[in-house]
């Protein structure tokens, strides 16, 4: 901490083996600050390798997010982008051939009100929520609105509307219901996930 009270950005390392499929495998490296993070990381799976870079370092609320994925003889780049006023834009691109939706923002989708991404399988993401809600320093009983994420489809890219509800539980779990799935994700103390039922379990660091 320097003499004016800021707290100096530090780093960290983090990986996770999804518990749905144990060959996928996700790395981040994160850079957190006072009011936000910036982060990038890969995830690997036996159908495809991707690769990503975070800035939600302005009160945890998404700035841009860009991914890449590649796949047996494709692949896919996106970047997200959420404006100061609100307006999300994507810019795509593909290569060879594949069967999956098109990469980008998909069409009639509205994302008014999103305020964070959502990389699908991605357990980073989850933090920028929990931290700006302060859930782990909030009353079980609290309630919350529901959030509206900007959620992107891996390994195809799109983006996709998704309306997601956090909860307290206690100093260390989160409730979490997205449609017909709801799940109590645990996380150490900076936000970050250590186990997310069905989808992740963090590696201890060697």
């Amino acid at each position: 901490m320097t003499h004016s009270g800021h707290v100096e950005p530090r780093s960290r390392t983090l990986t996770w083996q999804g518990t749905d499929d144990p060959t996928r495998m996700d790395r981040a490296s994160v850079r957190l600050q006072d009011e936000g993070m910036t982060a990038f990381g890969s995830s690997t799976a036996t159908a495809y390798a991707l690769s990503w870079n975070l800035d939600a370092g302005d009160g945890w609320l998404t700035r841009t997010i860009d991914v890449a994925v590649h796949g047996d003889g494709w692949r896919r780049f996106l970047h997200l982008e959420r404006s100061p006023e609100g307006e999300w834009t994507s810019r795509t691109e593909s290569h060879g051939d594949t069967d999956l939706p098109p990469a980008g923002i998909a069409p009639d989708i509205d994302l008014s009100g999103a305020l964070d991404c959502d990389l699908g399988l991605c357990p980073v993401t989850n933090t920028m929520p929990i931290r700006r809600l302060h859930l782990l320093d909030s009353p079980a009983e609290t309630t919350h609105p529901p959030l509206v994420m900007a959620w992107i489809e891996v390994p195809s890219l799109r983006v996709l509307r998704s309306e997601q509800h956090y909860g307290p539980v206690d100093a260390t779990t989160v409730s979490f219901r997205s449609g017909d799935f709801s799940a109590h994700i645990t996380t150490d103390a900076d936000g970050f996930v250590l186990d997310y039922p069905d989808l992740a379990r963090r590696l201890p660091r060697l």
